[in-house]
């Protein structure tokens, strides 16, 4: 048996006691992305073996805490993509404001600058007032920094650039607040929002949602949690309602897809029939 074998085997046995022993279930994830992610963290951790890995988070909870950082993806942006957030901005929000309520479900919301820039957008759009915002995520750790929406001042250059790439209506700066190297998202833009911990990969359907925006995280998945995660979607949809996804992302070879047309397929925008 070679090394390479070995590792999997580590590897398999590592994920299997993460589930067991916190419920965190990574088994159908993209063996790639989470290989890669374990292997990194071996390098920083001073540990020799995954195995060594297995029996420290199994007996130290902060452990786990920081590896479960790293296992699940969180990379966002405030108006990541600006031509997604413009597409959203033109034909999702003008179906949204025929609607007396509006049900918003951000499935793997990260630390939540998409959540906040959906808010802002939806407020300028004259839907937020109506509207409820679901933002989950597996990771109470970064749920609670989406909580808190504070971020880095030095990204705030970048982010004012894709807000007016999006369409922005007004000055970004006057959604949130500088105090020294951090800003400070205006608090009334939390006022619709629910941040709740929620498992893409155990938990169930969310329903009844008008627009469901998950993007850049079933790429972590294999082929059968993501048709997983698109049935969980498609009954939690209302008919009618939009699913958003991201860039390297698509239905087409799900079979969920007949529960679906794409709106705009450049930016994975669908609606459910």
């Amino acid at each position: 048996m070679d090394n390479r074998e070995n590792e999997k085997i580590e590897i398999d046995l590592l994920i299997q006691a993460i589930f067991l022993k916190y419920g965190y279930d990574f088994r159908e994830y993209s063996k790639a992305s989470i290989r890669r992610r374990i292997l990194g963290n071996l390098s920083k951790s001073g540990l020799s073996t995954i195995s060594e890995m297995q029996h420290r988070l199994l007996y130290d909870r902060d452990f786990f805490e920081k590896l479960l950082l790293e296992l699940t993806v969180n990379v966002s942006a405030m108006f990541r993509d600006p031509s997604f957030f413009k597409a959203v901005r033109e034909i999702v929000a003008s179906e949204l404001k025929k609607r007396p309520l509006v049900k918003i479900w951000h499935a793997g919301c990260s630390t939540g600058e998409e959540v906040y820039s959906m808010a802002i957008l939806l407020r300028e759009e004259g839907v937020y007032g109506n509207s409820t915002i679901y933002a989950t995520d597996v990771n109470e750790a970064v749920l609670d920094k989406a909580r808190k929406g504070i971020f880095p001042i030095d990204r705030m250059k970048a982010y004012t650039q894709n807000y007016k790439m999006a369409g922005g209506l007004a000055s970004f700066a006057d959604y949130y607040t500088a105090r020294y190297d951090l800003t400070i998202m205006d608090g009334t833009l939390k006022k619709n929002i629910v941040f709740s911990d929620h498992n893409l990969v155990t938990d169930g359907v969310f329903g009844e949602m008008d627009l469901i925006v998950c993007r850049n995280v079933l790429i972590y998945f294999n082929r059968d949690l993501q048709d997983r995660v698109f049935g969980l979607f498609a009954s939690s949809l209302r008919k009618g309602g939009f699913l958003c996804l991201g860039s390297k992302e698509t239905l087409m070879f799900s079979a969920h897809a007949n529960s679906f047309e794409s709106v705009m397929k450049k930016e994975k925008i669908y609606r459910r029939i």
